[in-house]
């Protein structure tokens, strides 16, 4: 299991809700509960943003930047789908929060297509709303890549 903190501890929270006992129980933060070689996508992402990260270590790296950007406040689980071979899960849920610059809202909606292996999130496809993340940062892409090295998704 990995030593640092848990940035989204509302995520991390709202995947055990969500996949329950899919997930290793011993995997208590979101890094914990990912594969060393996950791969995240993020198909909405705006061009010039991140629209993938291949493994933990990318991960681990990027959460950061997300955090500077943007504090969540709550996520609420809509809806779970999981696969007849307990192996892949659908999730919609939302999230309210706030950009740390700006003060504006950062209420957005997700559906993520998540694959499992051993207990662990091997995949992770994360929809979103890029409008609403560049309307929270002041829309403008440009700022928000310099303060985050092109971390968009913020979930």
């Amino acid at each position: 299991m990995t030593t640092n903190t848990d940035l989204f501890p509302s995520l991390s929270a709202l995947l055990r809700q969500a996949l329950g006992d899919l997930l290793a129980p011993e995997a208590q933060s979101f890094l914990d509960m990912c594969a060393d070689d996950i791969l995240f996508e993020f198909p909405f992402t705006p061009p010039g943003g991140t629209g993938r990260l291949d493994g933990k270590a990318a991960l681990e790296a990027y959460l950061p930047n997300v955090a500077t950007l943007v504090t969540i406040e709550s996520m609420t689980l809509g809806r779970v789908l999981v696969s007849t071979q307990r192996d892949a899960a659908v999730i919609e849920f939302s999230c309210k929060g706030h950009a740390n610059r700006t003060g504006a809202r950062y209420d957005q909606d997700y559906v993520s297509v998540i694959d499992l292996k051993d207990g662990r999130i091997a995949r992770y496809r994360d929809y979103w709303n890029p409008l609403i993340a560049l309307a929270a940062l002041d829309g403008s892409r440009a700022e928000g890549e310099a303060q985050a090295e092109g971390a968009y998704h913020v979930g």
